[in-house]
């Protein structure tokens, strides 16, 4: 009997060997219906915030004669950046490299299936998580054209905003967001800077590039002695709340799932949009004796931009703070900071997104809660307020480290694409306006 059992023992025990190693083995990354479902959803609302979203608004705020120009410069952005994502840019940009920029081991997608990657998406297909950053890299360089509309070649356009996409975007992002980025939070950044979904990737360096495109090109035809008010508010009033709709992708797609930190994301970005949109309003009607339309959804967009890297950190009081600075401080610059130096940024990319996002960036070092994201452990500060100011002057390296990347980047770029293709059109052109001049054909047709 003794016998029977101990060869019983022998003969169960290579599968209690199997099931132990099994028990120790890590269960591999699995993908969650709904995270997938939401982050697909994300990147449809934030590719809606370019076309039809950032086109109306921008296609609104310009003359009759430049307004499909406009809207089709946004519209090229949907194009040419899918395109350039799909070849090089997306592992420029998430691909393992050094601190400042990725590899090329994920060209072409190599790589980049159906299974998550746990570094950026551990619920997610790693395509979910590339196509959800497809759509941010899409309108970034799309919020520049604000700066320089009404008097860019559709041409040099084109050019200069892919080899930004290549030059700024992708090394900024991969700082920023990507494995071992020299800014990353939670990836083993140097110097972790916090920015939930892209105040300084996004904004500061859309910002500051406009910045420096209206310098470069100089007023437009007249500018600022002859009158050029928006040809439809209306427009860019339906653009605005596309905006703010789709915004809700934007940074609370930014939790990669479907989750409580999401709901956070949310309601920031929410209370801080209707709070700069007051704090704006406000502001304008003690300068000019009434409030304007065109002034309220300007300062909606601000508290977007400005909430965009808080939005995963701060609690929702704190957003309304953030969002009334950013209305008011976004008010300023628009309104008199512009007027000082006297240069033409044409529907105030810089005044809103490079300003907006610089006070959101800093901000968010003051007021980030590690009861909403205890991105350094729990029970460890992450804010000012919460005890860890050296926190703000993190913040401070990432701004100023968009802004320098933004401002010779984009310097150098405008010089060789000005000396490949030329950048503006000539004064007869832009006097006639760009509907016709640069695609042969008008917005509007009032003989039929």
């Amino acid at each position: 009997m003794h016998l029977r059992r101990l060869i019983r023992l022998l003969c169960l025990l290579p599968f209690g060997c199997a099931s132990a190693a099994l028990a120790q083995t890590p269960a591999a990354p699995t993908v969650s219906a709904g995270d997938n479902a939401w982050m697909l959803t994300s990147a449809a609302l934030v590719l809606m915030m370019t076309g039809p979203g950032l086109a109306l608004f921008y296609g609104g705020l310009v003359r009759r004669k430049n307004v499909l120009a406009t809207m089709m410069q946004s519209f090229a952005m949907m194009c040419i950046i899918t395109v350039l994502w799909a070849l090089v840019s997306y592992s420029l940009a998430f691909g393992t490299g050094n601190p400042f920029i990725g590899g090329l081991h994920n060209a072409f997608l190599r790589g980049v299936g159906l299974a998550p990657d746990p570094d950026y998406g551990a619920t997610v297909p790693a395509q979910t998580y590339m196509i959800y950053q497809l759509m941010f890299a899409i309108i970034t360089p799309a919020l520049i054209t604000g700066a320089f509309a009404e008097r860019m070649k559709f041409s040099a356009m084109c050019l200069f905003l892919t080899l930004w996409a290549i030059v700024v975007y992708s090394p900024m992002a991969h700082m920023v967001w990507g494995k071992g980025g020299f800014l990353n939070a939670s990836l083993g950044g140097k110097i972790p800077c916090l920015d939930f979904a892209g105040g300084t990737v996004v904004h500061v360096t859309s910002g500051v590039s406009a910045l420096v495109c209206a310098l470069y090109l100089g007023k437009r035809v007249g500018y600022p002695k002859e009158p050029s008010p928006p040809h439809s508010v209306v427009l860019s009033f339906i653009g605005a709340c596309l905006l703010w709709v789709g915004w809700f992708g934007f940074n609370a797609g930014s939790a990669v799932a479907a989750n409580a930190l999401a709901t956070s994301a949310f309601v920031n970005t929410h209370f801080a949009t209707a709070a700069a949109a007051i704090g704006w309003s406000v502001a304008e009607w003690i300068r000019n004796g009434k409030p304007s339309a065109l002034g309220a959804i300007s300062g909606a967009v601000a508290g977007l931009v400005a909430i965009t890297p808080a939005s995963g950190f701060v609690q929702p009081m704190s957003a309304l703070i953030i969002g009334v600075v950013a209305g008011v401080g976004c008010f300023l610059m628009v309104t008199t900071v512009k007027g000082w130096f006297g240069y033409d940024d044409s529907l105030d990319a810089f005044g809103v997104h490079g300003a907006g996002g610089s006070i959101g960036a800093i901000l968010t070092g003051v007021f980030a809660s590690s009861a909403i994201n205890p991105v350094y452990g729990a029970g460890k500060p992450t804010g000012w307020i919460e005890g860890n100011g050296h926190q703000v002057l993190n913040q401070l390296a990432g701004v100023a480290i968009a802004w320098v990347l933004s401002l010779v980047g984009t310097f150098i770029l405008l010089k060789i694409v000005d000396m490949v293709v030329g950048l503006r059109v000539t004064r007869e052109d832009e006097i006639e306006g760009l509907d016709v001049t640069q695609h042969g054909e008008e917005g509007y047709d009032f003989g039929s």
